[in-house]
C-alpha cells in the first residue's frame, strides 16, 4: 500500500518543521484511514527529517517545551514497558522497531529484557549507541518468529508500505508474541477540533491517518488480530499544544490544555483518544 492517490480530499495541510509545503488528506473508504498526497519518493523522504525541531531523533534540551518533553517521556518509558511486560507471556526477546535515540530499549534492558532494534536515522542511531544501545537500520536479519514482544511507538504512520511492514511483524513474532502499535488517530475531538492545523498529521512525514476500524482491518489482513485497545491521554495536551503554535503562532499552554482535557473527557465515552495504542496477537 503506497502512493494511493484515489479517495476523496478531506483537508489540505502544511509541513510546520521543515519544508512549508502543502500536502493533502485522501480518505480510503475501504480502510477508513487517510492518506498523504503526494507521498514522497522513497530518495528524497529522509530530507523532510532533518530538522532539530524533529525531537524524536534528538536528545535535545534547549528549551522549557523540550525539558517538560524529557521529563514526561522518561515517565512514558516506564510506563509502556509495564504494559509491555503485562501483555506478555514470556519476558525474553524484545525489537523496537524505529527506536530512535534508543530511550525505550534502554528501560527495557536494565529490566533485563534482550533487546534488539532497528532506527533508519544515523543520527539517531549514534545517539543510542551512546547508551549503550547499537540498532540496526532495518529488520530483515533477523530470524523468523524470534520475539516475544515488538514494538512500534508512533512509527507505523512513517513506513512507506504499510502491509509490507505488518507483514514483517508477522514473520518476526513468536506464535505466542505480541505486538504494541501506538498511532495518531485521527477521529479524536482535539484533531476535529485543529483540523488542518492538528500536530499529529505532520506530513509528510506521517504517511497514513489511522482509525480504529483501519488498524483492525490492515491487521486482519495479516493474520493478526486487535486484542486490545488502550489510551495515550497525554497525547492530547502535548499534540494540542504543537496545534496551537501552527494555528496561531505560538504556544498558548491554558489553551492546549483546556483542549487537551475536553478531549480525554470526550473520550470517556467515545474511546477516541488523540492516540492509542493496539495490542496486536496472531489470529
Amino acid at each position: 500500500m503506497r502512493n494511493n492517490n484515489k479517495g476523496k480530499v478531506i483537508l489540505s495541510c502544511k509541513d510546520h518543521t521543515v519544508s512549508g509545503e502543502v500536502f493533502e488528506l485522501l480518505h480510503d473508504e475501504n480502510y477508513d484511514m487517510l492518506i498523504t498526497s503526494p507521498q514522497p519518493e522513497l530518495d528524497t523522504l529522509s530530507k523532510y527529517y532533518q530538522s532539530e525541531d524533529y525531537i524524536s531523533h534528538t536528545d535535545a534540551k534547549r528549551s522549557l517545551f523540550e525539558k517538560i518533553y524529557h521529563l514526561v517521556k522518561s515517565f512514558a518509558l516506564h510506563k509502556k514497558l509495564k504494559l509491555v511486560n503485562s501483555e506478555t507471556n514470556s519476558h525474553e526477546n524484545i525489537l523496537d522497531i524505529g527506536a530512535g535515540t534508543g530511550d525505550f530499549l534502554k528501560v527495557a534492558k536494565d529490566k533485563s529484557w534482550n533487546v534488539s532494534g532497528t532506527e533508519p536515522d544515523l543520527k539517531a542511531r549514534s545517539l543510542s549507541k551512546e547508551k549503550g544501545i547499537l540498532l540496526l537500520e532495518e529488520t530483515s536479519l533477523f530470524e523468523n518468529h524470534f520475539f516475544d514482544a515488538i514494538t512500534m511507538w508512533h512509527v507505523l504512520e512513517h513506513v512507506p508500505d504499510v502491509k509490507k511492514q505488518l507483514k514483517e511483524l508477522k514473520r518476526l513474532l513468536k506464535p505466542d508474541g505480541t505486538i504494541f502499535i501506538a498511532v495518531p488517530n485521527f477521529k479524536s475531538l482535539d484533531a476535529k477540533k485543529y483540523k488542518e492545523f492538528w500536530a499529529a498529521y505532520d506530513v509528510p512525514r506521517h504517511l497514513w491517518h489511522f482509525s480504529k476500524t483501519s488498524i483492525s482491518k490492515l491487521a486482519e489482513d495479516e493474520g493478526l488480530k486487535v486484542d486490545k485497545i488502550l489510551p495515550m491521554k497525554f497525547d492530547a495536551y502535548y499534540v494540542s499544544l504543537l496545534s496551537e503554535k501552527y494555528k496561531n503562532g505560538k504556544m498558548n499552554v491554558f489553551k492546549a490544555f483546556f483542549n487537551g482535557f475536553h478531549s480525554n473527557l470526550n473520550a470517556l465515552s467515545t474511546k477516541e483518544y488523540s492516540s492509542l495504542i493496539y495490542v496486536l496477537k496472531n489470529s
